[in-house]
């Protein structure tokens, strides 16, 4: 079988172990490896080339993706579409395995449920907001790289008696912030999943001070909801239509509102893209080359329309229409934990 690889959306640590699983695995069941380029984009564009042991071999301990990457929707032009479906079956491919997000593996459903192309996914977002796996590789590597953050924003709060407010990734669900919170023992958690309440953060950072704490954290998910957004505002979009939110300055509001309403001084901090560098934890090394491997399984088995997905202690087959259909966010349960920390 002639197999297409393509990473897409945004980076993260763990791609490369996932594309390692995939090509290791299959070379087992006699595949032949096509690296496609810049996720969508390069079947788009006819952008490939051979794929085999000697290239993936080394990039175990690799972050980034060695395939590249594009937030490329081919749905979102019918012209780029049909390029897509042309290019697959100029180039032979008998299947497709994309590496990617919601956006990505909602490609990879389309083209599966609407076109019959024969696509296996395989999660991965820093996020953790795919739904059907409990944890996705990037995840565990981007929360502990805003867990040092914060360690070390402690110290300079500590010294300089001031608040610090970290921005952390995490679009539509607040995974990242709440592991980065817990972990480094936040005063407060701001997350997409609840609404922002300036007099609740505000009264209780007042009631930190009181108590003769000197300093303060807060971790904020950049995707939060700002009260004072005005309605109509202009804001530049990707390709699938998300708010690019690295413009709104999450951290940098919180910091002025908490200012100006206790008078504590506040400064903030942006994690952003440094959280989708550097090598990956050992944690999503494995998981990668565990849902890589899977998928390289999937295929054999022509289980197509199917993601690889960490179920328990298990890596199984889900419906990737399925998994792609709604984002998993917060649990009320969790948010609830969260406030049990504010003391």
């Amino acid at each position: 079988m002639k197999v297409g690889i393509l990473t897409g959306g945004g980076d993260c640590p763990g791609l490369n172990p996932a594309i390692r699983g995939v090509v290791y695995r299959g070379l087992d069941f006699g595949f032949e490896f096509v690296g496609i380029q810049e996720g969508w984009r390069g079947l788009v564009k006819g952008i490939y080339e051979p794929l085999g042991l000697a290239d993936v071999e080394e990039i175990l301990y690799q972050g980034g993706t060695m395939l590249g990457s594009s937030r490329t929707n081919p749905f979102k032009k019918e012209e780029d579409l049909q390029a897509v479906l042309s290019n697959i079956k100029d180039a032979g491919f008998d299947a497709i395995v994309a590496l990617g997000g919601e956006d990505t593996l909602g490609v990879a459903a389309r083209l599966y449920s609407q076109h019959g192309v024969p696509t296996v996914g395989v999660p991965k977002t820093m996020d953790n907001d795919l739904n059907s796996t409990d944890f996705t590789f990037g995840f565990d590597t981007a929360a502990a790289v805003g867990m040092e953050a914060l360690d070390r924003l402690r110290d300079t709060a500590r010294s300089h008696r001031r608040v610090m407010v970290l921005e952390v990734m995490g679009r539509h669900a607040g995974w990242v912030a709440l592991y980065v919170g817990l972990a480094g023992g936040a005063d407060w958690i701001t997350l997409p999943e609840e609404e922002l309440d300036l007099d609740a953060l505000c009264a209780h950072l007042d009631h930190v001070r009181a108590r003769g704490k000197k300093y303060a954290l807060v971790v904020a998910s950049e995707g939060t909801e700002l009260p004072t957004r005005v309605e109509g505002e202009e804001q530049r979009l990707d390709a699938f239509g998300h708010v690019m939110l690295g413009e709104r300055e999450v951290g940098k509001f919180l910091a002025e509102e908490i200012q100006k309403r206790t008078g504590w001084e506040t400064r903030s901090a942006v994690v952003g893209h440094v959280h989708r560098g550097g090598a990956p934890t050992l944690f999503d090394r494995v998981l990668g080359m565990r849902v890589g491997m899977k998928a390289a399984e999937l295929v054999r088995d022509k289980e197509f329309g199917k993601m690889a997905a960490l179920v328990g202690t298990e890596v199984k087959g889900v419906d990737i229409v399925t998994a792609t259909a709604t984002l998993k966010t917060v649990p009320p349960a969790f948010l609830e934990m969260v406030k049990a920390t504010f003391k």
